[in-house]
């Protein structure tokens, strides 16, 4: 497996990256942190590594910049500027569309937390590129009128104990065009964090299986 710490350069900034590529990679997804989280997230590095041995590529990447961070960090305020974060995810896709190594591979998108919702926000603009999106403990809700051009096939995993967001995730669901492919998946006693025991492998697995399914088509 290939695997390339980097610096993406989106016009004037740039975002520090972590890119993993198996051998005979199937697709690859793009990861969309939620709030006050970074390419360092031990929850989504575990989902990362389970996708990779699933034969997925992953760019796990900060979609705010060190200057940035240090700001959220104290006003918390970048984090649900969902047009900012969607426009990244977006622009990230672009750059992707670009390298010699991951432009041949279908891509899809997970997100967690109010990554979820950037994550939809990229999709719907970007329709002919994503092929597949997963929300894990999402707030799809905060995607707002975007939801309604969402048109890959989005999978939402939701703790069963997580009940407020599960009930964000219905609503959202309900917001999505009629011919778009989506699925609810209850973890039994995942909270929002799904810090229980095999609950995170649990939500993991169905990611895996969803990409390989969805991103493997072609």
């Amino acid at each position: 497996m290939e695997k390339v710490a980097t610096l993406v350069r989106l016009g004037a900034i740039d975002l520090a990256a972590d890119i993993s590529i198996p051998d005979r990679a199937k697709g690859l997804v793009l990861f969309a942190h939620g709030s006050g989280s970074s390419r360092r997230s031990p929850r989504n590095r575990h989902v990362a590594e389970t996708l990779n041995r699933g034969a997925i590529g992953t760019v796990l990447i900060d979609l705010l910049t060190e200057k940035e961070e240090s700001v959220d960090m104290e006003t918390a305020e970048l984090r649900f500027d969902i047009a900012l974060l969607g426009r990244r995810v977006a622009a990230i896709t672009d750059w992707i569309g670009h390298q010699p190594g991951l432009k041949n591979l279908e891509l899809g998108y997970f997100g967690a937390s109010t990554g979820a919702a950037a994550a939809l926000v990229a999709a719907a603009e970007r329709p002919n590129l994503v092929k597949a999106v997963v929300s894990r403990g999402g707030r799809p809700d905060l995607a707002g009128s975007s939801l309604k051009r969402v048109l890959a096939p989005t999978l939402f995993i939701v703790g069963g104990e997580d009940t407020v967001v599960l009930g964000m995730n219905r609503s959202a669901m309900a917001q999505l065009p009629r011919e778009t492919e989506q699925k609810l998946e209850i973890i039994p006693g995942a909270t929002h964090l799904f810090e229980e025991p095999g609950t995170l492998d649990r939500a993991a697995a169905l990611a895996r299986d969803w990409f390989r399914e969805h991103l493997a088509r072609r």
